[in-house]
């Protein structure tokens, strides 16, 4: 008896003194609270991972948290990706926070939303986003303005070049370098030294932008299925296409090297014990793959469009190799985190999500039924435990028919009715007065802010002016070829005053000389193209598939001058004047920088 006292005795003193050190980093100083690293990757199916049954890659080190930490296997995100990013920073229902698409404007937050890195910024948190921000580009949506005091990436949808683009760096562009990913995880590895250096605490999102398009890679890991034979395919094999398919594997390796390295930083600067590490994806797979025989893909509102896969490590603290089988969403991670982390958690609105600690504590026993609801613009799908009500109203139970293959609405009719009063009701609640138009405008000089960004992507174009290419996130217009043509920008002023105008073009030596005007309500400047600039589209040589999106070129800043804005809402038009060539430029941005 008295040698099983001491036992348990020593048991809890080792495991108090392991505490105690656990909150020191590399050089002993206390950090009252863990730190955060969640990883987000972008396009990337539950599939798309070996610790799923996926033998067509291998994903050693996001498996490796799965073997470390805590697995939800039905976990619930959006069906496209700005939706997901809102959800996750808000716990929120993403239709409750504005945004509703994924371009012009549609990814926006609403500007009283109140973000997860708000909440840590405000707890004595360091924090730092380093991808694909898309949530907004202009204040009060910027990652900056959202409680991120280190940002760099990009904030639209897409990106349309992956080695060394043009990024967003605190507001000012600078010049990527090398691939995308591994450029995102230096940045995010980089402000990890400096905030252990420092012993504050630090909560750190790394969204990569892939496997999202375009399909490019780094030869190495394109390498390995170039020719590869693959085993596992689609339910639907015929759909799938090759290049596609093998590009997307590539990039889910690389992702994974990446996540690989920063496991051994956090592990070589002692801090792996003290830091919660999440990964998870936004959205289905991007193309038709092997999915577990899920249905529906990237966009769909079926199982495969919204089931991500998730895990959760944090050493000592979260027991090792747990698997969960409630269902559970990107709604859960604020609340989830900030419980985990112990610190308050402000609430200007109320949230949709819970605190997961007791299912990965494996207390779960008291756990009520929820339903989780999912949707895309007016479509709403809903999940509970057993059943998914479709967004046409078909019925499937989950746990016979996990590919939705067999509709039973008619033979479980009271089911169907009460899920689907559920979905009335979330309706009502989501949208009281009905589903909203976006009429928000673009807002200029919001909070003081020094620079505004007005991309192409948040602009209408009249006349004969094209984009180029029907996805609006990465492209330019081209195609201004006379006087009638005009560019608008639905905006508002929030701070009048001075601003210096830049236009981000290209134009041949030969259409040099047009006079352009940037004019908003009774205020306009004037300009002339005067120096050439014809740089080649880039993109192609590196693609791995063909693209959709559109490819990319290296555009010039041109400074307009200094135009006066007065508060209030109107159009910012940009319209040319004379016309001496055959067009007057190719148009990619409008920076208005606040002077006073």
């Amino acid at each position: 008896m008295m040698k099983q006292f001491i036992t348990t005795l020593l048991a809890c003193l080792l495991t108090s003194m392991a505490s105690a050190d656990e909150n020191k980093n590399a050089n002993g100083k206390k950090s009252q609270h863990p730190n955060i690293v969640v990883i987000l990757a972008d396009d990337q199916g539950w599939g798309d991972v070996s610790h799923n049954g996926n033998t067509n890659l291998k994903t050693p080190n996001i498996d490796s948290l799965v073997k470390e930490g805590v697995r939800f296997n039905r976990f619930y995100v959006g069906a496209v990706c700005a939706p997901t990013r809102a959800a996750f920073l808000t716990g929120r229902y993403h239709a409750r926070t504005g945004t509703t698409g994924v371009s012009t404007g549609q990814e926006r937050l609403n500007s009283d939303e109140y973000t997860i890195a708000q909440v840590f910024k405000s707890a004595g948190y360091a924090t730092g986003a380093f991808g694909k921000w898309h949530n907004g580009t202009q204040y009060p949506n910027h990652p900056n303005a959202r409680g991120f005091q280190e940002y760099y990436g990009f904030t639209s949808g897409h990106w349309g070049h992956y080695f060394s683009p043009m990024l967003d760096h605190n507001g000012t562009f600078v010049k990527g370098n090398g691939y995308i990913t591994d450029d995102l995880t230096d940045k995010a590895i980089s402000f990890i030294e400096k905030q252990t250096q420092s012993g504050k605490p630090f909560f750190t999102y790394i969204p990569y932008c892939t496997p999202h398009s375009p399909m490019q890679v780094p030869d190495r890991f394109w390498d390995r299925f170039s020719d590869k034979k693959l085993e596992m395919h689609h339910r639907d094999p015929q759909k799938e296409k090759s290049d596609h398919l093998r590009a997307a594997l590539a990039m889910c390796e690389n992702v994974d090297w990446n996540v690989g390295r920063v496991l051994k930083k956090l592990k070589k600067l002692g801090i792996a014990e003290n830091t919660i590490v999440i990964y998870f994806s936004d959205n289905g797979p991007n193309g038709f793959r092997w999915n577990g025989d899920m249905k529906g893909r990237k966009g769909s509102l079926d199982e495969g469009g919204v089931r991500s896969p998730f895990v959760i490590r944090w050493p000592g603290h979260l027991p090792a190799g747990h698997q969960v089988d409630k269902i559970a969403g990107a709604i859960d991670l604020l609340p989830t985190l900030t419980d985990l982390a112990g610190i308050p958690r402000p609430e200007p609105k109320p949230i949709d999500g819970v605190s997961l600690k007791p299912l990965m504590m494996n207390q779960g026993d008291a756990w009520h039924e929820r339903m989780i609801f999912s949707s895309l613009r007016q479509r709403v799908s809903l999940r509970t435990e057993q059943y998914r009500l479709s967004d046409k109203g078909q019925l499937f139970d989950m746990l016979k028919d996990p590919g939705q293959r067999k509709d039973i609405a008619k033979q479980k009719p009271k089911v169907t009715a009460k899920l689907k009063k559920a979905t009335s009701d979330w309706k009502t609640s989501v949208w009281p007065n009905g589903y909203p138009d976006d009429p928000r405008p673009f807002l200029i000089g919001y909070g003081g802010c020094h620079t505004t960004q007005l991309p192409v992507r948040d602009a209408k174009s009249y006349g004969k002016i094209k984009r180029s290419s029907r996805h609006p996130n990465c492209s330019y217009f081209f195609n201004w070829t006379n006087t009638e043509d005009r560019i608008t920008w639905n905006a508002e002023v929030v701070e009048a005053g001075d601003y210096e105008a830049i236009l981000y073009y290209t134009c041949p030596q030969a259409d040099l000389g047009a006079t352009v005007e940037l004019s908003f309500n009774g205020s306009q400047i004037q300009g002339k193209v005067t120096e050439a600039h014809d740089p080649p589209l880039q993109g192609e040589a590196q693609d791995r598939a063909v693209r959709s999106e559109s490819f990319v070129k290296d555009f010039r800043p041109m400074s307009l001058g200094k135009i006066t804005l007065a508060k209030g809402n109107g159009q910012l038009t940009l319209h040319a004047l004379d016309v001496p060539g055959s067009q007057v430029m190719d148009f990619r941005l409008l920076i208005l920088n606040r002077i006073k």
